[in-house]
């Protein structure tokens, strides 16, 4: 731990505003015919689902953003339409799980006979309850099923915590826990930083530790999309990022790594878009790490935007959709 470095705060205001206006000059692709046809399903049903859980806590923290009125719509939009149910059943894989953050995530005014149809066959096939699920799949089941209002046997939060694999890392020092499992623990735990995740004394201690080391390592990788997301789960954990020098490293590295556009070209140093990318391959490549910024610096700058970005004014070729 130690004090903000110099123009730390206006470096994350600048990072959280101009990714989140890359994603409200987007949005509307991944609302439109084209995407349907240029993007696979699954990942298309995800980002649209992802998208809603930005908006979730966009809406909260920054409700008279401009940026959000674009996204807001193509959300809107996609749950009231009749055919996105069927959509979200295209791969068995997901289907149970994706239709549960159709019903948890629905914006209001969307509520239809769809979204309790969906949270009623959830219920009536066993879903909402512990059988046959990782610890980690049940804490995501509960998250989401009490977002949805929805009826569920489901473990509580402090005995999933203790089967999770952040537990287990916390107290055996696994070398190469999985982030994105260890990040997404806290963010359910933690309502993505709206509640007190629920940890004391030496849990949270070992927690804020494994967190610290794992986003140490993944600055040192250029993994730009789990580093927003070990960022965030600093600060649901009620640790400042901008204080810590991991954190600081990994926030200084998102904004080395954002392009003249606004986004995040890719999940990695490893894996960016190439400088002659289509629009279509620029989109899939960058709009995760982009989202996922967003959602992290939105939720550390508690949805301030002192910063005035010129991002967008000349967006790149590359970017542009």
């Amino acid at each position: 731990m130690g004090t903000r470095s110099a123009g730390l705060d206006e470096t994350a205001e600048r990072l959280s505003a101009d990714t989140r206006q890359w994603v409200g000059r987007h949005a509307d692709y991944l609302g439109s015919p084209a995407a349907h046809a240029e993007l696979p399903a699954t990942p298309h049903v995800k980002a649209l689902l992802q998208l809603a859980l930005l908006c979730r806590y966009w809406s909260r923290l920054a409700p008279t953003d401009p940026s959000l009125v674009g996204p807001a719509a193509v959300v809107e939009h996609t749950w009231l339409r009749s055919d996105f149910p069927r959509l979200l059943t295209g791969d068995p894989r997901y289907a149970r799980q994706f239709r549960l953050m159709y019903a948890a995530l629905a914006p209001a005014g969307t509520a239809t006979d769809a979204h309790r149809v969906a949270l009623a066959r959830l219920e009536a096939d066993g879903f909402l309850s512990p059988r046959r699920k990782s610890p980690y799949l049940h804490l995501e089941t509960r998250f989401y099923a009490d977002l949805a209002g929805a009826g569920h046997r489901l473990a509580s939060y402090p005995e999933l915590y203790a089967s999770s694999l952040l537990a287990r890392a916390a107290a055996r020092r696994i070398a190469e826990p999985d982030v994105c499992e260890v990040t997404h623990t806290v963010f359910y735990l933690s309502d993505f930083g709206l509640r007190d995740p629920g940890l004391t004394g030496g849990d949270l201690e070992r927690a804020v530790h494994v967190v610290d080391r794992l986003t140490e390592h993944c600055v040192r990788q250029g993994a730009w999309d789990l580093v927003a997301k070990l960022v965030l789960a600093q600060h649901c954990l009620g640790v400042d990022p901008l204080s810590t020098s991991s954190g600081a490293a990994g926030i200084r590295l998102l904004a080395r790594a954002l392009s003249s556009d606004g986004a995040i070209p890719g999940k990695s140093v490893t894996e960016q878009a190439a400088a002659n990318a289509t629009p279509v391959t620029f989109f899939r490549r960058a709009y995760q790490a982009t989202l996922g910024t967003a959602l992290a610096m939105l939720i550390v700058t508690g949805g301030r935007s002192t910063w005035l970005p010129a991002a967008g004014a000349s967006a790149a070729a590359g970017g542009t959709r």
